[in-house]
Formats: structure tokens, sequence, C-alpha cells
């Protein structure tokens, strides 16, 4: 349901997660509305710690929360880290919702994983999809820990009554993004292979799967840009899918990448590479009748982020730059 505004003007903003992709991006939106940034390093406050988390934020005392901390990664991180990626998950979010409802923060903005969704949901995905059919293996255990954040989230406004919601995002890139290959995300893969591959003067370049997988995807901006929407006019139990609508598949992200990159060769596809879900498109009707829709194209999207690559590739251990 919608609700009467929550207003920036004013307020104290805790940024969980500021360092990451999701999190930079929100601290970008916020950088020039009338509040507080609050913001908390590993080395101040491990957040998969309870004791350290209730006394950060009995004594910050923010009034807005956005969950953006979370171990993240690619197929071959969640498969081969799944303690990780199921521990470290539940304790962050565990910890922060519970202390936040201890410290009396007014609002709590969750966010997700379009992953959450059963292997072979209709598509496109409504929210209604939840909980009805088996996860995709190859990232269940993260798809569990944030199934665990949303129902969290709900369970405190049942029984505390607290406004804490939850979104979905879809597939993300951006600046900040992980390049290392071992446990990145399809489009910053992608974009480091393609541009190691140019540089080499490489005829070809291997692509994990089929490429046959259609998948959505948006830009780090336009969900912060979203989210921040959400914390100011949403307030409901329901969690909100935060995508664009629109899906291409692997083989047509990769050929785009590559142009984007400049690298001429040719693309092979390494079918022996797990696929994942055969699709992933979320339903945003939800968003879009709360006021709220993309803006960033997908190529305008990824030569941004290319350029970003460009200028930090020699800070990124590993990571082979001109």
């Amino acid at each position: 349901m919608a609700a009467t505004p929550y207003r920036l003007s004013g307020k104290r903003v805790f940024v969980a997660g500021h360092r990451g992709m999701v999190g930079s991006a929100i601290m970008r939106r916020l950088s020039g509305e009338d509040c507080e940034l609050l913001t908390a390093g590993r080395e101040e406050v491990d957040l998969r710690r309870q004791e350290q988390v209730e006394d950060w934020l009995a004594t910050s005392r923010p009034n807005l929360v956005f969950m953006a901390a979370a171990t993240v990664g690619g197929i071959f991180a969640n498969d081969t880290r799944p303690a990780d990626f199921l521990y470290d998950n539940l304790a962050i979010e565990t910890n922060i919702i519970h202390a936040a409802h201890k410290a009396g923060v007014e609002k709590l903005v969750f966010l997700g994983s379009s992953c959450i969704y059963p292997r072979d949901a209709d598509q496109p995905m409504t929210e209604a999809a939840l909980l009805t059919g088996p996860l995709e293996p190859t990232n269940q255990w993260y798809a569990v820990a944030k199934i665990a954040g949303i129902k969290l989230c709900q369970a405190y406004r049942r029984q505390y009554g607290v406004d804490f919601i939850s979104v979905m995002p879809t597939n993300l890139y951006g600046p900040h993004d992980n390049f290392d290959l071992n446990a990145s995300h399809v489009v910053p893969a992608l974009m480091r292979k393609a541009h190691e591959a140019k540089l080499k003067g490489d005829s070809t370049l291997v692509v994990w799967g089929s490429g046959l997988p259609r998948r959505e995807f948006m830009h780090v901006d336009d969900l912060a840009d979203a989210c921040v929407h959400l914390a100011a006019v949403y307030s409901g139990e329901e969690y909100v899918n935060v995508g664009v609508g629109r899906d291409l598949s692997i083989r047509e992200l990769a050929e785009l990448i590559c142009e984007v990159v400049g690298f001429r060769g040719m693309l092979v596809f390494d079918a022996s590479r797990p696929d994942g879900t055969r699709r992933k498109l979320l339903d945003v009707s939800r968003l879009t009748g709360l006021g709220w829709r993309a803006r960033i194209g997908l190529e305008e999207g990824l030569a941004a982020t290319y350029r970003w690559y460009l200028e930090s590739a020699p800070r990124l251990a590993g990571t082979v730059s001109e």
C-alpha cells in the first residue's frame, strides 16, 4: 500500500554496505538530499556480529536504514562457497533488522534479489511467485538467505508494527561492481574478459554456458533511485520487484558488451558450463503503479560502466589495463 510520504529532510540515514556497488550507488543518490549519511566500515563494525551491530545502532540512532550489505557473487562463487553465502547473509540481515527494531529505527529498506524466485517460475515473475516451486540449485544458498530476510521484515512488521519494507532488484551492474573472475556476475566477467581479449589481440572469447538463457539487467544508479523513491512512498508487508521490465539473451548481452568494449573477435560458448535459470524477468507492474520507471538504457549503462572500469582497472587486483 502507499503511505504518507516519508520525508528525508533532516533524517539520519544509515547505508549498510556503503562501499559496495549498491551501497555506493545509494550514497550517490542521497548526496543531494537534505539528510545526514551514516556509514560503518568492517573495521568499525562487523555486521555479522550481533553485539557490535546493536551497540553501533544504539549509539548512532539512525532514522532510516538501507540494507545493501551482503556477500554476493556469480554462479562459481555461489557453487564453491555455499556456507559463506548462507551464513554471512543470514547473520547480516538478522543482526541489522533486530538491532534496528531495538534502536527505534523509523524505516528500513531491505534489499533482496530476484534469485529468490523458483527456477521454473512463470515469466515475467510476479511477487506472488515466491515459494511456489524449487529454487535454482546454483544460487540456492543466497536465495534462501534473502527469502529469510523478506520474512524477517514481514514478521517484525506484524509483531512490532515497524515500517520495514523489502525490495527485490533484478540483475545489477555499474560502477564498483566486482571484476574478479572467480566471484563476479556475468556483466563484469564478460566486460573484463572482452577487454583483456582485445588487449591481447585474441580472435575468440569464451562465454560460459549456451548463451540461450535470458536475463534482465538494471544499472545500479536506477536501483538506488528506486530504493529512495520506495522509502518515500511505500509502506507495506508485500515486497516490491525492482527491474526494467525487459530482458535479452546472454548471447545478445555478450555481443553488446563486445561492441561497447571494441572486441572484434568471435564468441565461443562453452556449453559444459552451467546456464543457471533459463529465464529471469521481473514483473514490475507494482513498481510502476507506485510511480517509478527505470531511465538508464542498457547500452548507455554498459558504456558508462566500461569507462569506470578503465579508470579503475589499475587498482583492481589482477586486472589487465591499458
